[in-house]
């Protein structure tokens, strides 16, 4: 009996560290990993379809950029942070949606911006208004290949991220002001002059930490301000004890998905 107890732990913890540090197994399960290859460039994505899923329905499609701390090439990492609140089982219930988690490599950013990581907090001089990164512009064509599926609802298209996934955010909505219904963007930042490129009226839940040291909540306050300003709809939500992980407040809003999910263009080419 005792040799038998032995022999089952060495099997679990043989199968727990199959899984990356903070990545529970229903996420390697559930998200299935695609490659989407375009001109021999290569974007690693992972993809959740609502259960029971149906070609003959249609879907909202969600985005979640993830931070640079979860780049390479695993297919994995980007899951750490974000991808439990659409596993949740009242969610999926709720909220059938179709969920994209794309990984950018390690030598690479979604946002155009130069980061000098020698101050605490990091310096960003934002360069949004040239060409994307690589890595976003596979990320652009990604979701122009999505929008061409039967399935998805093209008036229900959301974006998302954290930290440089905030500041990818920020900037897909400036190259991409058609295509999507909201977004919301957690301890990000951006250029603010590009929030004159915004959708008229669209509504964007942007969070951040007070104590963040590494990305100052300074630039989440300015793209709110500029956004509103330029005629958008810009929430904002602020972690008074945050430092940069302000993430965990934003996924346990009890409202994010419903907020987010109630957000729908008039019609699909975004115009109000």
């Amino acid at each position: 009996m005792e040799n038998s107890l032995k022999y089952l732990l060495i099997i679990l913890a043989a199968l727990i560290g199959m899984f990356p540090s903070g990545i529970n197994a229903q996420s390697t399960v559930s998200f299935e990993k695609e490659i989407f290859i375009t001109n021999q460039d290569s974007l690693r994505y992972r993809i959740l379809f609502p259960e029971n899923f149906s070609e003959e329905k249609k879907y909202p499609l969600i985005l979640v950029l993830h931070g640079a701390g979860e780049r390479g090439d695993d297919n994995e990492a980007q899951l750490v942070h974000g991808s439990d609140l659409f596993l949740n089982a009242e969610n999926r219930k709720d909220f059938p949606a179709v969920v994209i988690f794309p990984q950018a490599p390690k030598d690479d950013y979604w946002a155009k911006v130069e980061v000098k990581r020698d101050t605490i907090p990091f310096q960003f001089d934002f360069k949004n208004k040239e060409a994307p990164t690589k890595s976003l512009e596979l990320v652009m064509q990604l979701m122009d290949s999505m929008l061409t599926r039967n399935y998805i609802d093209k008036r229900r298209i959301y974006a998302g991220g954290l930290s440089m996934g905030g500041m990818g955010t920020f900037e897909l909505i400036y190259k991409k002001p058609e295509m999507f219904a909201a977004a919301f963007a957690i301890c990000g930042g951006a250029n603010p002059e590009i929030a004159e490129g915004y959708r008229k009226g669209f509504p964007i839940w942007i969070f951040h930490g007070e104590k963040d040291d590494v990305v100052p909540p300074a630039l989440s306050k300015s793209m709110a301000r500029s956004i509103n300003h330029h005629g958008g709809n810009a929430k904002l939500s602020l972690y008074p004890d945050d430092n940069h992980n302000s993430w965990d407040s934003a996924f346990a809003e009890p409202y994010l998905l419903s907020w987010l999910f109630s957000q729908e263009k008039k019609n699909e080419t975004g115009n109000d």
